[in-house]
């Protein structure tokens, strides 16, 4: 292990609402003791799971320098304190702001504060409530270094064991080139926050968290901003962090309607803009229901819904009752078989028994190229 570079104090908070104002002197001290990988850790509500957290930052094997940066949205400061002592005998110096306020100021808040007080080349974005392993840091260093534009992530463990399977197996088994193209689906960020790694110089271009507060879902549009700004998204494919599942999570605040207009958007704005005409892969009501949130040019270029339900197929259209035009827009209903690409995917991955997975792998259509999926 290297020798522990110069550590870092505390911030302490004297405004009702904010974070002491970092002064000159202490930003040239901040210069002089850049370290190389800050772990960037907003709190709130997490007490009773900071002590494993902050155990499992004693155990990375990274041999380069740390530091570990807190900003505490509730009343955690004296736990994480606590821990002082152990963490610079590491050599993992500690750097802890916070407020006053009766009020949490948001997770994007918490992260950006975090964020702007650590001094590290590299950012490690860590939630208090989860367990980074051993090799979590020294691996994501390595790969993003090779990448230094991307955001890096790596496999999970869910606790409790069962917990959210489907989307544990998604984040896990999707391929590097889905880590690109899945980037529309119900699951958000292909690579999931609590395991975001990335260069500070690439957090400094894509821009800080949204800081609306409950309710907004800054790790997705942070995600958005960075693939616009050009941005990877890679993976280090063994699991380096133990991910909790629990009922108090930040991410429960957030309405399937705000991840699905935000989901259409992009997808409005990445894809159907490349597009002249496609078909919607779902004649039912999710199928359905993209078609009617999408702009009267996009709703224009659907040639068509697909669907294997006979039902559908027979009635042979779907009529947009809500629209203004007069005669209301008929979109054909077809079989799969007979329809083309390219196509939007409405079905929901890994729920049909691999019904679905077979039907597209029998038209041997390119994901990325001939079809996305929404859902």
């Amino acid at each position: 292990m290297n020798p522990p570079k110069r550590l870092r104090t505390t911030i302490d908070c004297t405004a009702e609402d904010e974070a002491e104002t970092v002064t000159g002197e202490q930003e040239e001290g901040r210069r002089r003791s850049v370290v190389d990988v800050s772990i960037v850790m907003p709190v709130y509500n997490a007490s009773c799971w900071l002590d494993e957290c902050l155990q499992a930052i004693l155990h990375q094997d990274f041999t380069g320098t740390m530091e570990l940066s807190v900003f505490d949205d509730d009343d955690s400061r004296k736990v994480v304190e606590g821990w002082r002592e152990r963490l610079e005998a590491r050599g993992v110096s500690l750097v802890i702001s916070g407020h006053v306020s009766a009020h949490p100021r948001g997770v994007g808040y918490a992260k950006n504060k975090a964020t702007s007080q650590s001094c590290g080349q590299y950012l490690c974005f860590q939630d208090a409530d989860d367990v980074m392993l051993p090799q979590r840091v020294r691996l994501q260093y390595e790969s993003s270094v090779l990448h230094p534009n991307s955001l890096i992530g790596c496999k999970v463990q869910r606790v409790p064991e069962g917990s959210t399977e489907r989307y544990t197996r998604w984040i896990n088994t999707i391929t590097p080139d889905q880590l690109i193209t899945q980037v529309y689906t119900s699951h958000g960020p292909t690579v999931i926050m609590p395991t975001w790694f990335c260069s500070r110089n690439w957090f400094l271009k894509v821009g800080s968290f949204d800081e609306g507060g409950k309710g907004v879902p800054e790790d997705l549009l942070f995600f958005y901003q960075s693939i616009r700004q050009g941005g990877g998204v890679a993976r280090v494919d063994q699991c380096l962090l133990v991910y909790r599942y629990h009922e108090k999570a930040a991410t429960h605040s957030v309405t399937e309607e705000t991840m699905w207009k935000l989901r259409v958007d992009f997808l409005q704005e990445r894809v159907l803009s490349q597009w002249e005409i496609f078909t919607i892969w779902n004649a039912g009501k999710q199928g359905r229901k993209l078609y009617r949130c999408l702009s009267p040019t996009n709703q224009k270029k659907v040639k068509a819904f697909c669907d294997v339900d006979e039902n559908k197929i027979q009635k042979g259209f779907y009529t947009y009752e809500e629209s203004k035009q007069r005669p209301k827009p008929k979109i054909p209903v077809l079989h799969y078989k007979d329809a083309s690409a390219p196509f939007i995917i409405c079905v929901k991955l890994d729920m049909t028994g691999g019904v679905l997975e077979e039907n597209l792998n029998s038209l041997q259509l390119k994901e990325g190229i001939d079809y996305y999926h929404f859902n």
